[in-house]
């Protein structure tokens, strides 16, 4: 059985296995013909992005931007599990993985909704979905893909997850495992604050604010309305973001320095909810910044937090940093040997159903309070199902 990392976020979905990752924006198009297709041009698994999926066809991501008349995206919670996270999900696990055996996925939520919004997120991707992915080549390719079990957490523990945890899902970094860290995961849409204590989810020092790099995009889109009467779609806004420049009917725009104000702006509230928020938690040990948003915003967000800051390495991609952890600990939690045949390790003891497996074993052993500590995190994270 594979454990595959799925993370449906506003802005980007992503998919992680072990071995491959899958990312491409949260962006639903109705299905066109197309008359004539180039040879030129992105030729990756998610370029050309066409599904079908309980008997109705979609663009999905970047082809949807390009190709469909009708392109769907939302900033809405509800909307965004009723009718985008099936679709996207079983699309990415799809792309992800070959496997027709069942999967087990690990997914996460913001704090602010975790509670609420878990069982219905089961709900909808459980199960065992068909799904046709049609090529440019004209071969279509059917998959069925049966997702078993299904663990939700704290989308932001995800990054935690992905320090701590070796890709087999042991324990490799025993002294942050047993730290107090704070994480700040700025997403698309939302901002979540979350404190962990030797991996125990701390209630009081967890928050989700509506902050997310979308509210710079739209302040931006705004004022690039005002100058030329152009409504300009947050989904579009990316490229132009990176690139600092836009031109619109041929006139070049550069929005470099207004993205600083925007971005200098916008840290400020993140980091002034952030202090006010933990204001009581002095004893944190480190805080780790995390998401796509985070990348954007580190230069202008580091300064302004009061702590350890953990510095986002400049060589990978930190909108993988959640849902790579969300792997870590599928494996860690249902065991990684077990479902991997050609495993240099020994292969550990069958656990008898309905047990757990043996924690103990992926526990550090630095004193019995410190570890005691640390096995009830991750079995209250294991009781979740």
């Amino acid at each position: 059985m594979e454990i595959v990392g799925i993370d449906v976020g506003f802005g980007f979905t992503k998919a992680y296995n072990g071995k491959n990752s899958v990312i491409f924006k949260s962006l639903i198009g109705d299905a066109t013909d197309i008359q004539f297709r180039s040879l030129m041009g992105e030729d990756s698994s998610t370029s050309n992005l066409h599904i079908t999926l309980e008997d109705k066809s979609y663009f999905l991501g970047s082809y949807a931007e390009l190709q469909s008349n009708i392109r769907e995206f939302t900033l809405d919670q509800e909307k965004l599990l009723e009718d985008f996270v099936k679709i996207l999900a079983v699309a990415a696990a799809g792309i992800c993985t070959d496997t027709s055996a069942p999967i087990n996925v690990v997914s996460g939520l913001p704090v602010g909704y975790l509670k609420r919004d878990s069982k219905k997120l089961k709900e909808m991707i459980r199960g065992t979905h068909e799904i046709t992915f049609h090529n440019n080549d004209g071969k279509d390719v059917t998959k069925k893909i049966h997702i078993d079990k299904i663990h939700v957490i704290p989308q932001p523990i995800g990054s935690i997850f992905n320090l701590i945890f070796d890709d087999q899902g042991k324990i490799k970094d025993r002294a942050l495992a047993t730290q107090k860290l704070g994480v700040v995961d700025v997403g698309f849409k939302t901002t979540d604050f979350s404190i962990f204590d030797h991996l125990q989810y701390i209630e009081r020092g967890s928050s989700t604010m509506d902050t997310g790099i979308s509210k710079c995009f739209s302040v931006i889109a705004n004022k690039l309305r005002q100058e030329s009467n152009i409504n300009i779609e947050l989904f579009r806004m990316f490229k132009f973001i990176e690139s600092g420049m836009i031109k619109i009917k041929g006139k070049e725009y550069n929005i470099s320095n207004l993205k600083k104000r925007v971005y200098s702006h916008a840290a400020s509230a993140i980091a002034s909810d952030l202090n006010r928020l933990w204001e009581n938690d002095w004893d944190i040990d480190s805080i780790i910044l995390s998401g796509g948003g985070s990348a954007e915003l580190s230069e202008y967000l580091s300064p302004n937090i009061d702590g350890n800051v953990i510095p986002i390495p400049k060589n990978i991609d930190a909108r993988f940093n959640n849902v790579q952890g969300y792997c870590k600990f599928g494996r860690y939690k249902w065991g990684y040997s077990k479902f991997i045949s050609d495993s240099p390790e020994e292969p550990k003891d069958k656990e008898t159903p309905g047990e757990e497996p043996n924690e103990a074993s992926n526990t550090p052993d630095d004193g019995e309070s410190k570890t005691d500590k640390q096995a009830k995190g991750l079995s209250w994270l294991r009781r979740q199902s």
